[in-house]
């Protein structure tokens, strides 16, 4: 007997995933003309019949939405507030789920939780190996923003703000530049450093160099204690707020005024940094935003909806009094 072809082998038909498979033949809105005859095309040649009694469960709706997290991560938890307006904005109760922290055995539990039938749709902050999924399964996204070792991914690796601040010191006279990075197997930090060395190759400037380190302020403090003499001004981009608290006292230490001998920019904006002698200008990251624009793309996804542009302004730039003009 001919094994009954599946909203999968459709999808694959298709160039589709197997949720715009089902948003095709379920009627939903938000999908091109194009795409919903490329899908109705696969369907007829494969002599594909949906699963009547699996759609009817499918469209029974729980009102539930789970966001799962990996056991002992501190790092998506800025995210989860934002992500739980939104979905009780939307009219849903939301449950925080946890997944093991090892990247290999969370395939199973997602299996378990999407299986469960409690949730029209799962949202993680983190990559998953999703299993099959069937017109009964709840929508399943990714939103991308840490990588399998917790990393900070996505948005998170938007530089551009290293590239402003570099161009503003630039423009009130600074010519020298040092950038402290953070360690390189991060991809927010590769982006910083990356954003860097381009804006320097692009103005003209003059690098001192690329120190490597950890994102302790132990790094400031090395990188700076290490420079020579005569080596002012200096404008510092340090990829995080500690490591430029670091290269801030390191710089008093030798008696280097902050701003008017070197200039220090520091990411993350915590919350000690407003006050710093002298305060930091530093990049601050709405997460909380982050993790509602998540949520809205999930959401999205479950009505059939066109998914929601990123708001512009999820990274901001604090200056403070870290940075100025470099002294005659």
């Amino acid at each position: 007997m001919e094994k009954r072809a599946t909203s999968n082998d459709v999808a694959r038909a298709a160039g589709v995933s197997q949720s715009t498979v089902s948003f095709v033949l379920t009627g939903r809105a938000g999908i091109s003309e194009a795409t919903r005859e490329r899908v109705l095309r696969a369907a007829a040649e494969l002599n594909y019949r949906p699963n009547l009694a699996a759609r009817s469960m499918r469209t029974r709706r729980t009102g539930r939405l789970a966001v799962v997290v990996p056991v002992a991560s501190m790092n998506p938890l800025s995210l989860i507030p934002g992500a739980v307006a939104a979905a009780q904005e939307a009219g849903y109760a939301v449950e925080v789920v946890s997944l093991p922290q090892n990247p290999g055995e969370r395939g199973e539990r997602l299996a378990e939780i999407v299986g469960s039938g409690q949730y029209e749709g799962v949202l993680a902050f983190t990559p998953l190996h999703t299993p099959p999924l069937d017109e009964d399964d709840p929508v399943v996204l990714s939103a991308g923003e840490f990588d399998d070792d917790m990393h900070a991914a996505g948005l998170f690796t938007d530089a551009s703000p290293i590239v402003e601040m570099m161009e503003r010191l630039t423009a009130m006279g600074h010519t020298r530049f040092l950038h402290i990075a953070g360690p390189q197997d991060f991809p927010s930090a590769r982006a910083r450093r990356q954003a860097y060395s381009d804006t320097v190759q692009r103005l003209g400037l003059t690098s001192i160099g690329v120190v490597d380190g950890d994102w302790s302020g132990q790094t400031g403090v090395d990188a700076i204690a290490a420079l020579p003499d005569g080596i002012l001004p200096l404008a510092v981009i340090a990829a995080n707020d500690l490591i430029a608290t670091g290269a801030i006292q390191a710089a008093m230490s030798r008696g280097w005024s902050v701003p008017g001998d070197v200039s220090i920019t520091g990411w993350d904006d915590h919350p000690q940094s407003a006050f710093l002698v002298p305060p930091l200008t530093t990049v601050a990251q709405d997460r909380e935003r982050l993790g509602a624009h998540a949520m809205a793309r999930l959401i999205a996804a479950l009505r059939g909806d066109d998914a929601p542009q990123r708001p512009a302004d999820l990274l901001t730039i604090r200056w403070r009094e870290s940075t100025g003009a470099p002294r005659a």
